[in-house]
């Protein structure tokens, strides 16, 4: 697929489809299937019923609900009509639920059963059209404009709000990140090398209101291709579909790509079908990498960035498998630098914070201009740059090795420490499931370091024996005060270890 350096919107190319390829699924789900033509019409009727209901250009509608089809034809239908959205995941608190949608302006709210327990804590003036029959509002297809209708043509331009993805949070108020049309083009060009295209599949398992889905649910719909959406993922479930569907692509999280892989029935299925997987969102061991590309066929393609945009890294992993300790090399046209705790840039090699330029940036953070300035850095010749908060250094090869994120560094007696060290020693020990390392408070270091561990079933190392194996093979400033077992490590809903609840959780033994 030859890359269009012109600007376009997504909708616009679904139009397209459906006229070279109507009868082509465009979206599936457990209930329901669209042809393009199908989906394009219900798209229309979408545009049209938010224009009859008075939303306009560069308004917004919410959405709080399972991925589904119906999700895609609101998503899609607000895009046309020059509207953006923001996607709420049903897990949010009450508070933060109700604090959203009053912060994103939402003129419309489209919900189903996932976000039942959190309406009542909606604004009461506010609109709601309900997305199955599981709670109260207008229904979905009595709300859509007639069969046949069409909206009043909107010229939606680069800078306008594509979405506002709220960030994730176990405390306060997430930031809407305000994704302008320009961005999104710039992720559907930067995929177009990737396979997609009419006749490919792409399956989903995570949900419609995190960016790591919609970095490759888009380029799909943008270049043709069938997506299946599954509405709450399990291993089993989720090899069924592949096989079923033939899927050529996927986008997945570690921790899915580890249960999958332990899956015992994995080998029964047959996924030769499959030409690219995505991981992004959370660390991806090397390990996990490496048996991936041992067993399952097919590339596969990780990305590092951050939904405010930036600069991105791309590892091509079937390519490069002795590279896998890397997040590989920063996209064409991205420029990356490093800059230490003063905001000085650092020489090349050096390790450093992450800051990125490239045309997939957002806007800012809605309504939050100091927060905007908190997450931006100039360059000496006053070039924007974003901020990732994450520590790390290029090595011989341009590979980018990520070290920690900036706040999770610990620095205990005036040394740092950087918790992804700890943490993949623990990993080779035999009994070590999973490990998640965190700063604490310490009156004689200030702070000093952790590990929350899950183990191997039936292992049987205790924390102690753990604790002092790691321990040996450290240095003496990054010794473990402790080992925490744990049943399992608290992950936010795309596969992110919550690691401020760690540590606000910890209480130091008597």
């Amino acid at each position: 697929m030859i890359q269009d350096p012109e600007f376009r919107t997504i909708a616009d190319m679904l139009r397209e489809h459906a006229q070279t390829q109507p009868m082509q699924a465009a979206v599936i789900d457990d209930e329901a299937g669209y042809s393009y033509a199908e989906f394009d019409a219900l798209v229309n009727r979408a545009a049209a019923a938010l224009q009859r209901d008075g939303v306009a250009p560069r308004d917004v509608v919410a959405v709080c609900a399972h991925a589904s089809a119906r999700y895609a034809v609101v998503f899609l239908g607000a895009l046309r009509a020059g509207v953006a959205v923001a996607p709420l995941a049903p897990s949010v608190t009450h508070a933060q639920f109700g604090a959203m949608l009053r912060d994103s302006g939402a003129k419309l709210l489209f919900a189903d059963g996932a976000a039942a327990e959190l309406l009542p804590h909606a604004p009461a003036a506010l609109p709601r059209v309900r997305l199955d029959d599981s709670i109260a509002g207008a229904d979905f297809e009595a709300w859509l404009a007639p069969p046949g209708s069409t909206p009043q043509p909107v010229a939606v331009q680069p800078d306008w709000a594509f979405n506002l993805i709220y960030s994730s949070g176990t405390t306060g108020t997430p930031k809407g990140i305000v994704q302008p049309h320009g961005m999104r083009w710039a992720h559907v060009q930067r995929a177009a090398q990737y396979g997609y295209g009419p006749g490919m599949r792409t399956l989903l398992a995570t949900p419609l209101y995190s960016n790591t889905t919609l970095v490759s649910f888009f380029p799909s719909l943008a270049y043709g291709s069938t997506v299946v959406l599954m509405k709450k993922f399990s291993a089993l479930g989720y090899l069924q579909l592949a096989q079923q569907h033939r899927a050529t692509h996927t986008m997945l999280v570690p921790v899915q790509y580890q249960r999958l892989l332990a899956e015992p029935r994995f080998a029964e299925f047959d996924l030769t079908s499959f030409r690219m997987k995505w991981c992004t969102s959370a660390p991806f061991a090397a390990a996990l990498k490496a048996d991936v590309l041992k067993r399952w066929p097919g590339g596969l393609v990780e990305l590092y960035g951050m939904t405010e945009g930036g600069g991105t890294f791309l590892l091509n992993a079937h390519e490069h498998p002795h590279k896998l300790h890397t997040v590989g090399q920063a996209v064409a046209g991205h420029d990356i630098r490093f800059i230490d705790e003063s905001g000085h840039e650092l020489p090349a090699g050096q390790t450093g914070e992450i800051v990125g330029h490239s045309p997939g940036m957002m806007s800012g953070y809605h309504g939050l201009a100091d927060k905007t300035r908190e997450a931006e850095w100039f360059s000496p010749e006053g070039k924007r740059f974003i901020r990732t908060g994450d520590v790390g250094r290029l090595d011989e090869d341009g590979f980018l090795i990520l070290m920690d994120r900036r706040k999770d560094m610990i620095i205990s007696g005036g040394f740092n420490i950087y918790p992804s060290d700890l943490e993949a020693v623990l990993h080779t020990h035999p009994a070590v499931h999973e490990a998640a390392v965190v700063g604490v408070p310490s009156t004689e270091w200030g702070e000093t370091p952790v590990a929350f561990v899950v183990k191997h079933v039936g292992a049987t190392d205790s924390a102690d024996e753990l604790r002092q194996w790691c321990n040996a093979r450290v240095g003496k400033t990054q010794r473990l005060a402790a080992v925490c077992l744990l049943d399992e490590l608290p992950r936010s809903a795309i596969g992110k270890v919550l690691k401020r609840e760690l540590r606000d959780g910890y209480s130091p033994p008597a």
